[in-house]
């Protein structure tokens, strides 16, 4: 197993945002969080990464427990966390952003690794010498999960990669997150669009109102009646 959460709790002053909320993900999955605004999803990878400070409960990755680590730290250790809202730093350029992914490797890991990303994303070799604030909606997203992928992560967490795009691009993104995780690279996956991400995950967890709901295999949850009313618009 490379990520387990267990009873996870978290506060936002008063109010508790996460009530023990437990799921893992093992080396080579996909994983996703679905559920509706507010739930408590973008709160959980916050909380993975460092961000957030967890009330309580833990959260052990790659067998080293994890909450209350300095954020830093924890992308040492291999998980590489993509923000909600692509987040660039819009005067630097596509190169700038992408190095400033790997600041915690050594300088000659970065060519290897930025090759690597390119591999992935051939339009940023175009952009690389284009500030990030100039780039596309669909440009920006590849450059926040080129940057995450810099740091040579076993975990990558996305936030929301779809959101903003247009359908082609929803479909060209979650091919390369099929073809990311095919490379070796364990996801966990926050998502509003819950067709899309049901069809790329191995499994899937619910969340309403920061506990989780419901959980299995991702093929069934998409078949699941109640589901399907209450996140696929059926």
């Amino acid at each position: 197993m490379l990520l387990s959460v267990r009873d996870l709790a978290v506060d936002y002053g008063a109010i508790r945002a996460l009530h023990c909320v437990s799921f893992e993900v093992n080396e080579g999955e996909i994983v996703t969080l679905v559920g509706a605004n507010g739930a408590g999803k973008s709160t959980t990878l916050r909380t993975v990464s460092g961000l957030l400070k967890a009330s309580g409960g833990e959260i052990v990755f790659d067998g080293r427990r994890i909450d209350g680590m300095a954020g830093h730290r924890i992308v040492r250790l291999g998980v590489a966390h993509v923000p909600e809202g692509r987040q660039p730093f819009a005067y630097l350029t596509v190169r700038e952003n992408l190095l400033l992914g790997a600041y915690n490797r050594r300088a000659a890991e970065s060519a290897p690794t930025m090759e690597r990303v390119f591999k992935s994303f051939p339009r940023l070799k175009e952009r690389l010498g284009q500030t990030a604030g100039t780039l596309s909606g669909g440009e920006l997203q590849m450059l926040a999960m080129g940057r995450g992928l810099m740091a040579q992560p076993k975990l990558l967490m996305l936030d929301e990669p779809s959101m903003g795009l247009s359908p082609i691009l929803v479909r060209e993104i979650f091919d390369i997150i099929r073809d990311i995780n095919h490379q070796g690279t364990a996801i966990l996956l926050v998502e509003q669009n819950a067709f899309m991400a049901l069809q790329v995950a191995q499994r899937a967890y619910v969340l309403e109102t920061g506990k989780i709901v419901h959980s299995g295999p991702a093929a069934e949850l998409l078949r699941d009646p109640k589901v399907k009313a209450a996140y696929l618009g059926e």
